[in-house]
Protein backbone atom coordinates (compact mmCIF):
# COMPACT_ATOMS: atom_id res chain seq x y z
CA UNK A 1 0.00 0.00 0.00
CA UNK A 2 2.58 2.49 0.50
CA UNK A 3 4.54 1.64 -2.59
CA UNK A 4 1.02 3.07 -4.46
CA UNK A 5 0.85 6.11 -2.78
CA UNK A 6 4.35 6.74 -3.58
CA UNK A 7 3.63 5.84 -6.91
CA UNK A 8 0.55 7.87 -7.15
CA UNK A 9 2.66 10.72 -5.37
CA UNK A 10 5.91 10.65 -7.89
CA UNK A 11 3.75 10.00 -11.13
CA UNK A 12 0.67 12.63 -10.04
CA UNK A 13 3.29 15.82 -10.74
CA UNK A 14 4.05 14.61 -14.27
CA UNK A 15 1.23 14.03 -14.90
CA UNK A 16 -0.79 17.04 -14.46
CA UNK A 17 2.31 18.91 -16.03
CA UNK A 18 1.89 17.18 -19.37
CA UNK A 19 -1.77 17.52 -19.29
CA UNK A 20 -1.43 21.25 -18.74
CA UNK A 21 1.46 21.61 -21.78
CA UNK A 22 -0.89 18.91 -23.65
CA UNK A 23 -3.77 21.54 -23.07
CA UNK A 24 -1.49 24.70 -24.35
CA UNK A 25 -0.25 22.96 -26.97
CA UNK A 26 -3.64 21.98 -28.86
CA UNK A 27 -4.56 26.24 -28.93
CA UNK A 28 -1.05 27.11 -30.84
CA UNK A 29 -1.55 24.12 -33.07
CA UNK A 30 -5.12 25.31 -33.93
CA UNK A 31 -3.94 28.48 -34.90
CA UNK A 32 -1.01 27.40 -36.65
CA UNK A 33 -4.11 25.09 -38.86
CA UNK A 34 -5.83 28.16 -39.46
CA UNK A 35 -2.44 30.55 -40.51
CA UNK A 36 -1.75 27.32 -43.01
CA UNK A 37 -5.18 27.12 -44.24
CA UNK A 38 -5.07 30.97 -44.99
CA UNK A 39 -1.47 30.99 -46.52
CA UNK A 40 -2.90 27.79 -48.58
CA UNK A 41 -6.26 30.31 -49.58
CA UNK A 42 -3.94 33.28 -50.69
CA UNK A 43 -1.65 30.90 -52.35
CA UNK A 44 -4.47 29.05 -54.75
CA UNK A 45 -5.84 33.08 -55.61
CA UNK A 46 -2.39 34.54 -56.98
CA UNK A 47 -2.07 31.12 -58.82
CA UNK A 48 -5.78 31.71 -60.97
CA UNK A 49 -4.34 35.67 -61.27
CA UNK A 50 -1.88 34.13 -63.01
Amino acid sequence: MENLVGLVGNLGFPIAISLYLLVRIEGKLESLTGSINNLSNVIKAMLKNN
